[in-house]
């Protein structure tokens, strides 16, 4: 399981996605001040490029314990993802 965007760890979460079109999980650590659909764009770039693979453009991101949908205006920050989230992109 790749470690993605780990660069400067301060104000960020890890977490891990798992992506069905890929059949994989990632651990991505993403910044908490950001809103989701900037996290996601980012994460579907660096997703797409390490897998070689081109994602869909608009993908849905969710709780994958809850089945929560994120809305791409919500803040990171005010979501409840936290270290060790796992998340669902669809």
């Amino acid at each position: 399981m790749p470690l993605l965007g780990g660069a400067k760890i301060k104000n960020k979460v890890l977490v891990l996605v798992y992506v069905p079109a890929l059949s994989d999980e990632y651990s991505v650590f993403i910044p908490i001040g950001k809103t989701i659909g900037a996290v996601k764009k980012v994460m579907m770039d660096v997703i797409g490029d390490f897998s070689g693979q081109q994602l869909q453009k608009e993908m849905k991101l969710l709780d994958r314990e809850t089945n929560n949908l994120y809305e791409n205006d919500m803040v990171v920050k005010n979501t409840g993802i936290r270290n060790g989230t796992r998340l669902l992109l669809i």
